[in-house]
C-alpha cells in the first residue's frame, strides 16, 4: 500500500498542475490581445511511465498532459497553441550554482540506457522549446507532447 502525506500530494499538484493552469489563465488574455502565441508546459516521462513511490509527481505530470490538450482546444480559436515537453533524464549538475556544481560521471550502463548513447542536457530541452514556440516551424502543432529522452522510454531494459 502506498503511504502518502496529504500535504505532500497537495503541494506537488499545486506546483506541477495548478501552477501551469494559473499561468495559462493569466497569460491567455495578453496573448489573445497580441494575436496569439504559444504555451509550452514542461511535463515529464513520468507522465508515461513510473517508478515506485512517485505517485504525486507522476499523477501531476500526467494531469499536465491532459491540461495541455484541453487548453489547446479551449485556446485554439484565439491562435494560441499549447504543447508539452516530456523530458527524460536530463543532467543538470553543471547548471547549478557554482558551489553545488559537479562534473557528472555517467557510467557506460547509464549511457547505454539511451539509444542515442548519452544522458540529456538542458540545451536539448531549450532547443525543443524554441522549435515549439516558432509559429513558422511549429504553427500546426498543438495539443501534443514531445518526449525528449534520448529514446530511453522506447527501449526495453531488463534488470
Amino acid at each position: 500500500m502506498v503511504s502518502l502525506k496529504g500535504d505532500d500530494w497537495d503541494r506537488v499538484l499545486a506546483v506541477n498542475l495548478t501552477g501551469p493552469y494559473l499561468c495559462a489563465q493569466y497569460a491567455a488574455p495578453n496573448m489573445r490581445s497580441r494575436g496569439g502565441g504559444s504555451i509550452i508546459n514542461i511535463a515529464s516521462t513520468r507522465a508515461l511511465m513510473s517508478e515506485p513511490h512517485t505517485e504525486p509527481y507522476s499523477a501531476s505530470k500526467g494531469g499536465l498532459l491532459s491540461l495541455t490538450h484541453s487548453l489547446a482546444v479551449s485556446l485554439g480559436q484565439d491562435n494560441i497553441r499549447v504543447n508539452a515537453i516530456c523530458p527524460g533524464w536530463i543532467e543538470t549538475s553543471t547548471h547549478k550554482k557554482m558551489v553545488n556544481r559537479y562534473e557528472p560521471q555517467h557510467s557506460l550502463e547509464d549511457r547505454r540506457q539511451h539509444p542515442v548513447g548519452r544522458v540529456g542536457r538542458p540545451e536539448d530541452i531549450a532547443s525543443a522549446c524554441l522549435f515549439l514556440a516558432d509559429p513558422e516551424k511549429a504553427g500546426f502543432i498543438t495539443g501534443t507532447h514531445l518526449v525528449i529522452d534520448g529514446g530511453m522510454t522506447v527501449k526495453m531494459i531488463y534488470v
